[in-house]
């Protein structure tokens, strides 16, 4: 297994000759100050201040103590023209590299994590599988003792998407029909009490009995309400905003389609500002020229770019498992073993996906990274501390080369490097 490690740099220094890609504009000739792993200056090189972390007292303390200089502890990173563009934020992930969330530890942790790291993502939600109770709450209970241990290598762990079991038998996908139950505020209820803000997103069927009342109370706990794997109408869809509902997984996917005379939930989302909509830019799951349409709707902070990646992620044909389903990937695609027309996630990673949407999608590069960085973590809450190169944000940042393939990783400031 490749070891994750940390660079040799400390967490102070400046990137030169990039393009930077703030929330608003690419800036030319960029350049961006980091000190003790937060943005001190994004901006243009004629405007930049006068960079030494002599200006920082713990850096002055630490220099005094060691008998060194500080400002010759400045390290200097050329991009050479490349772009410099936030860390990617990856709300709907199941795994990678033969490893799957349901399976938590924190050795699986380590081995997930810090391969999406290597591919862009330094953010992450853990994301599980229609499962029973006992292999849910499991789950949590990993991964919120790998959250307290705050060690993580790789992509920070923001949370947990529960992607069900309240969802469709009608729409299940690759979830396991035998798991799926109906909407249960009782559970929610025990596992926030035990992990207080660990749960950021529920994917449930909101036409399931018992479902509104879910959703609301997810609204009032700050839990993202998401439709996914869901049979129903455009109505009941809109009933469930009303709720509280505002987030769709993986559109197009799993869900009743647009008609002209039944909109269904894809209408519904398509035509709902509301909705933070998720996209698979993988061009298996949805067409090109389906994801250039969401994006043309999708223009307010609402479109959110996953790879709904599985434990085939980073590696290549064969037979695996997503949760307890076992799963065939031929020629890169990912299928149940009986039914090659049922997709069972992907081997999506975050750059791909990135370049995916300007490339093929046709969008810009701001709009990419909004829908790869920004977004999700205005969705997740942590846009004040990520999602963006801004002064005063961690510096969570990708350098990549001409060609939009990755050159460095930067994940609270340390410089990644993957083994």
């Amino acid at each position: 297994m490749s070891i994750p490690t940390s660079g040799s740099t400390s967490a102070t220094y400046q990137i030169v000759n990039g393009r930077i890609v703030t929330p608003t504009q690419v800036i030319d000739n960029g350049v961006i100050q980091v000190e003790n792993g937060i943005i001190r200056y994004a901006g243009t090189a004629a405007e930049a201040p006068a960079f030494s972390p002599a200006l920082s007292s713990a850096l002055q303390a630490d220099s005094a103590q060691q008998g060194t200089d500080a400002a010759a502890t400045v390290t200097t990173y050329d991009a050479a023209g490349g772009l410099v563009v936030p860390g990617f934020v990856d709300i709907h992930v199941h795994g990678g590299m033969g490893q799957d969330f349901m399976d938590s530890s924190p050795e699986v942790l380590d081995t997930i994590t810090s391969f999406h790291a290597s591919q862009g993502t330094t953010a992450i939600l853990a994301t599980t599988m229609t499962a029973p109770h006992e292999d849910i709450a499991r789950v949590l209970e990993q991964v919120h003792a790998y959250v307290r241990a705050d060690r993580m290598p790789g992509a920070q762990v923001e949370g947990v998407h529960l992607e069900g079991p309240f969802i469709s038998p009608k729409w299940p996908g690759a979830q396991n029909p035998g798991h799926i139950v109906l909407p249960n505020v009782e559970w929610l209820e025990e596992w926030h009490a035990a992990y207080p803000g660990l749960i950021k997103q529920l994917t449930l069927a909101p036409e399931r009995e018992g479902a509104l009342e879910l959703i609301r109370w997810l609204r009032e706990h700050q839990i993202t309400a998401a439709a996914g794997h869901t049979d129903a109408t455009y109505e009941q869809i809109m009933d469930a905003v009303d709720a509280g509902l505002n987030h769709a997984v993986h559109t197009f996917n799993a869900m009743t389609p647009l008609h002209h005379r039944k909109p269904g939930v894809a209408g519904a989302v398509l035509g709902t500002p509301a909705i933070h909509a998720e996209i698979i830019a993988d061009g298996i799951h949805v067409h090109p020229a389906a994801v250039s349409l969401l994006a043309q709707l999708k223009q307010d902070h609402n479109l959110i770019l996953i790879t709904d990646a599985m434990s085939a992620a980073g590696l290549g044909d064969g037979n695996y498992m997503l949760g307890d389903q076992p799963v065939k990937v031929i020629n890169g695609v990912a299928t149940l073993p009986e039914d090659s027309g049922t997709l069972a996630g992907s081997r999506l990673t975050m750059i791909e996906g990135f370049r995916f949407l300007i490339e093929k999608a046709g969008l810009s590069i701001l709009r990419a990274s909004e829908a790869a960085s920004g977004n999700p973590a205005r969705q997740l809450g942590i846009y004040d501390q990520t999602g963006s190169l801004e002064a005063g944000k961690r510096a969570d940042m990708l350098i990549l080369d001409e060609q939009m393939e990755l050159k460095q990783i930067f994940i609270k400031g340390n410089e990644f490097v993957y083994n």
